[in-house]
């Protein structure tokens, strides 16, 4: 495996064989919560996902010959880095936002389905961050109501 199928996997959770996209949002979640609630850390932290999430993703996709392998994960790492930006530490509201997170990556609704048809490592990419999107402004909604 090389560098690229490393971080496409991260760092091998992907290989996990029974829902590793589900493996790697909560691991995400719980990297999420030692992160300090700096706007500029944790946009950094998606932009570099973002960015080897594409190029790598794309890579391992091509190596496999496959458009979107099960185990490229670095997609759902993204997504839910998004769905927990600058969210308050509380299991509550990442408990929601893992939920509605994985439920918009599996259902993929409307037109964060038709985003996975776009060519190379966007298509892969970007319907994890329109679900990541999604369940911010939702979680987001709900924080000013409650």
């Amino acid at each position: 495996m090389n560098m690229w199928q490393f971080a496409a996997t991260f760092f091998y959770i992907g290989k996990l064989p029974f829902a590793p996209g589900t493996w790697v949002s909560l691991v995400i979640l719980i990297l999420w919560i030692f992160l300090p609630l700096s706007y500029f850390l944790q946009f950094i932290v998606i932009l570099i996902l973002f960015s080897v999430g594409v190029i790598s993703s794309k890579k391992t996709a091509d190596a496999m010959n496959a458009h979107d392998p099960s185990e490229v994960v670095i997609d759902e790492a993204t997504g839910m880095g998004i769905a927990l930006f600058m969210l308050p530490h509380s299991i509550a509201i990442y408990s929601l936002a893992f939920i509605l997170f994985r439920i918009f990556d599996i259902f993929k609704p409307s037109f964060i389905y038709k985003a996975q048809n776009l060519p190379g490592g966007w298509g892969i990419m970007l319907d994890d961050v329109l679900a990541g999107i999604f369940t911010l402004l939702i979680c987001r909604g709900l924080l000013t109501v409650l």
